[in-house]
């Protein structure tokens, strides 16, 4: 557990954060209402990394810093390739699609609110993306983690396919 925190510790100067939504939530209950608030919090260093939690608590800033807590437990590695994603992907989380497909340069980020988040922090410059069925936030970032954690490297996708990485860019001369 303190190796844990001090890896925490580490890695915070490096990762920028993001709230992405902050809502309240109401249980009722035989005495009343008890109010509490659940946040998403988004955390990358815009260099591959990125990370995805959600905290929830009475107070809201006790429920920011257990969200952007659990995002900084959840970072993964996104394999990026001149600015954008090596191949086209679907994530999919519960109801929620998000199709994520790589852009030409200059294109910019093409997506909503909460899927931006996620690939801006990821340091994705230029992306596609389309989302279909559940427009809650959260099952959104979890749809986006979902396709970027499926993503296949180029010298994997090459590996793969008995090719050299500059062949799955450029395509395979057909010989004849």
């Amino acid at each position: 557990m303190a190796d844990i925190a001090q890896k925490i510790r580490n890695t915070r100067e490096d990762f920028e954060e993001r709230i992405v939504e902050i809502r309240r939530t109401t249980k009722v209950t035989k005495g009343g209402k008890n109010l509490s608030f659940r946040v998403l919090a988004v955390v990358g260093n815009r260099n591959g990394k990125v990370g995805v939690g959600v905290g929830k608590a009475r107070e809201v800033p006790d429920a920011i810093r257990k969200a952007l807590s659990a995002a900084r437990r959840n970072v993964f590695e996104v394999p990026i390739y001149n600015g954008t994603i090596p191949h086209e992907i679907v994530g999919r989380q519960d109801a929620a699609k998000v199709l994520l497909k790589p852009a030409a340069p200059g294109t910019g980020i093409i997506s909503n609110g909460t899927v931006r988040a996620v690939v801006e922090l990821a340091g994705i410059h230029n992306i596609l993306t389309k989302t279909s069925g559940s427009t809650n936030p959260v099952v959104l970032a979890q749809a986006t983690v979902n396709g970027l954690k499926n993503l296949l490297s180029l010298e994997k996708i090459a590996q793969l396919r008995d090719i050299t990485p500059q062949e799955v860019i450029y395509g395979v001369k057909k010989e004849g």
